[in-house]
């Protein structure tokens, strides 16, 4: 049980921990997706890879993002996006994450 003196500090500094967490995950995984691209167009202009054509990217799309939707939506009501404090969180995490 929380004592009374503290249980008022957990609403802001719970979504405050997650913001900060969300944002370093984001900020390390669009470095990493960055480096992928790179990596991907460094190879195609060696010609070690060819790249598919922009139909076959938008078919592999409407194949593949409904099922992601479906499977990730429940999961964004985990996330307390509305508290200003997960907001702040969120930006210190992408800032120095």
């Amino acid at each position: 049980m929380v004592p009374e003196e503290v249980a008022w500090v957990l609403p802001t500094v719970l979504p405050f921990i997650i913001g900060l967490l969300v944002g370093v995950i984001i900020k390390r995984a669009l470095k990493l997706i960055l480096i992928v691209i790179v990596l991907i167009v460094v190879l195609a202009a060696i010609g070690y890879v060819q790249l598919p054509s922009t139909e076959e990217l938008m078919k592999a799309a409407l194949t593949y993002l409904p099922l992601i939707q479906r499977e990730a939506g429940p999961l964004i009501n985990f996330i307390p996006y509305t508290s200003i404090s997960f907001i702040i969180g969120l930006l210190i995490g992408l800032w120095k994450g």
